[in-house]
């Protein structure tokens, strides 16, 4: 019996004692475990029989972000044509509303009532009474990257706050966001769209955790996108993935270069920032009337350049979160493979709307904007939508000072609550660079602005300084800046200073459209990403032979005279391993105790590479197989019977199955971060 260093060990189901997941589970001498059978290690690669079954007449991929979100869509017959959503009612003064805010009012009945701007002009023409009742939510997607524990209960607070059950109001964003598309499907078709006839892609950060993944794929079953049954009608894309594909089709017009490295398209590098920008914000202007981009079928210039083992990183910076991610070529067809597992952290431009709010909270008190933001909810989101039109006007090179307009609300709340003037309190909280203009405005000088955006870029710099020390990554030729908040000046010219003479600087002209039109396109060809770093180990819980000395003797087991070690983790994947999508890892097992008719595996994973027992620290049971072989004595069963456990690694799902081989009766499970 191989005894294999990589331990650990679990006999059967728990489901009696809901005991703690660190005290040994085998203790429960009632059933034995499973062991590996030797040679166990197998890895085949990605099975040939999975391919794609369906077909689709239209992939509509979903970009559910932190600050604004959107839709996009291709038909399967033409996919050079990317369709972005219809112009949405409302819209922002100084904002382009290609997509619309991520925020959701429900009725005091907890129904669902509206979404984005519809959500937030009616809120905010509720008296402010009434306003209480209702329950008002904006970005509430950053919960699912903060919660350590994230589960299908966890709860959200409305501005009013009161507590929802998040899935919930996921469920509910991705359900208008179904309606809305095949509402939009149907007119264009002339005819009823049905959602069978559509594949969803919706994407969220590379940096998310399993959990946090899961979650989306479920809340898009309850808003009944796809099912499980039929889980490849959805594809979970990463952010980062879906800007790359985007970003190797992109030709010289429709992209900036910012490095010191080249002059492009007649531009040298100082002039690039500034006029490039221009010329492209002109571009967008001119095609912003027409919704439908044209992705040639070639690869772009750019990419061109890149040869087999090029890297290149991608930063997708968004409102709530900076992911960044390398990539490295592989050809001849081009795969990308993830080379560097994706880091990043909470970084977006919502850091800059803090920013903004400790300034308030400086000038006017704690005290007064928490009182404010619940007693007067609907203004204080007006307050934040006169800072968003002037934050995007911050720039670099800008003299005059930005002016933001403080509601009426705020300005006679305020006295009421000090009672004195706005004006007052600007003046003794010695904020110098904040002024009161007598048009109601608080006036902020470019520093001010700046000042702002400054944590928040100091930390997406130092997090691309620690991943440029890497050996893997320091030879990178490229780097792409993509996501809504790589629009920001600021940030372009940071990135520009402190690694424009290491690789070069590309930035898509429709920078915020980039991830959208990019996931349309991996959703009609999903294998072009084909190789992902493994967030986790992954292993199951077996018995191995006891070694006296080696093994910890609180694990030692004795059934039947043998003595067993249990709790043993035995490994299928490590964390950070490469894993190839839709790639098999196979195992064989076989019962300690061969009249056992009653076979459970239960499956655990760990962030950490050293696992050696299933009670190590970390370690969390996220799945349990349970085969059943009551009624096949009779067949002719070999003397030591053959488990065989297999788990398939997709998108962010994981399945696992484990077969008997003598009777092929086999059983499933989906790996399962949020219910265990």
């Amino acid at each position: 019996m191989a005894d294999k260093e990589a331990g650990g060990g679990d006999s059967g189901p728990r489901e009696t004692a809901p005991t703690s997941a660190y005290s040994s589970p085998a203790r429960s001498l009632g059933d034995t475990g499973i062991t590996p059978l030797s040679p166990s290690h197998i890895v085949n690669d990605a099975d040939p029989n999975v391919s794609e079954q369906q077909t689709f007449l239209v992939v509509v991929a979903v970009d559910f972000g932190t600050t604004s979100s959107g839709y996009a869509y291709s038909f399967t017959k033409e996919p050079e044509c990317i369709h972005v959503m219809r112009r949405w009612e409302g819209g922002d003064p100084g904002v382009s509303n290609q997509k619309t805010p991520t925020t959701i009012l429900l009725t005091p009945e907890r129904k669902f009532h509206s979404f984005g701007y519809a959500a937030r002009d009616f809120y905010h023409d509720l008296d402010p009474n009434e306003a209480k009742q209702w329950l008002y939510l904006e970005k509430f997607k950053m919960k699912l990257h903060t919660t350590g524990d994230l589960t299908m209960d966890t709860d959200l607070t409305a501005a009013n706050g009161k507590k929802v059950k998040a899935l919930e109001i996921f469920a509910y964003a991705l359900q208008y966001f179904k309606e809305q598309a095949l509402k939009e499907l149907s007119d264009q078709a002339g005819s009823e769209f049905e959602n069978s006839d559509v594949r969803w892609v919706i994407t969220v950060p590379a940096i998310w955790k399993q959990p946090a993944k899961q979650f989306m794929r479920q809340a898009a079953y309850q808003a009944g996108l796809a099912s499980p049954d039929n889980s490849e009608q959805l594809i979970i894309a990463l952010e980062p993935e879906a800007a790359s594909i985007y970003c190797r089709k992109l030709r010289l017009h429709q992209m900036i270069e910012l490095s010191s490295k080249a002059a492009v398209n007649g531009y040298s590098s100082s002039d690039t920032v500034g006029a490039g920008f221009a010329q492209a914000k002109e571009h967008i202007r001119r095609n912003r009337q027409s919704r439908t981009f044209l992705v040639e079928n070639v690869i772009g210039e750019i990419w061109s350049e890149l040869e087999e083992g090029d890297k290149y990183v991608v930063v997708d910076s968004g409102g709530g979160t900076v992911d960044l991610t390398v990539h490295q070529i592989r050809l001849p067809e081009g795969h990308l493979k993830e080379l560097y597992k994706a880091t990043g952290g909470p970084y977006g431009s919502l850091g800059v709307d803090y920013e903004f709010e400790k300034l308030l909270c400086k000038i006017f008190g704690e005290d007064f904007i928490e009182q404010f933001k619940i007693k007067r909810p609907a203004a204080w989101v007006d307050l934040m939508i006169a800072f968003e039109s002037r934050k995007r006007a911050a720039a670099p090179d800008r003299t005059n000072p930005l002016n933001i307009t403080l509601p009426f609300s705020f300005i006679d709340y305020y006295k009421k609550f000090r009672g004195h003037s706005v004006e007052h309190a600007l003046r003794k909280s010695n904020v110098d660079f904040v002024k009161w203009s007598s048009q109601g405005m608080l006036r902020m000088s470019p520093d001010a602005m700046n000042a702002l955006f400054k944590p928040t870029i100091d930390s997406i710099i130092e997090h691309l300084r620690d991943l440029f020390q890497k050996p893997e990554v320091s030879t990178v030729k490229f780097l792409f800046l993509v996501g809504g908040f790589a629009e920001a000046p600021l940030l372009q010219q940071a990135v520009q200073a402190a690694f424009g003479d290491k690789c070069r600087i590309i930035i898509p002209q429709d920078v915020g459209l980039t991830i959208l039109k990019g996931a349309v396109l991996f959703g009609l060809d999903p294998a072009v990403i084909k190789v992902r770093r493994s967030p986790l180990t992954y292993g199951v819980g077996v018995l191995n032979r006891y070694v006296e000395g080696k093994h910890p003797p609180e694990k030692l087991l004795v059934k039947d005279g043998t003595r067993w070690c249990t709790d043993v983790f035995d490994k299928f994947i490590s964390a950070d391993q490469s894993v190839a999508l839709g790639e098999l890892v196979k195992r064989s097992y076989t019962p300690a105790k061969p009249s056992q008719l009653v076979i459970v595996i239960n499956i655990y994973s760990s962030e950490h590479d050293d696992v050696s027992f299933i009670t190590d620290p970390g370690v969390k049971k996220c799945g349990t197989l349970r085969l059943d072989l009551t009624g096949t004595s009779g067949t002719a069963v070999p003397p030591r019977r053959e488990i065989q456990t297999l788990m398939q690694f997709g998108d962010t799902e994981i399945k696992a199955t484990a077969i008997d081989i003598a009777t092929s009766k086999s059983v499933k499970v989906g790996i399962d971060f949020l219910n265990y």
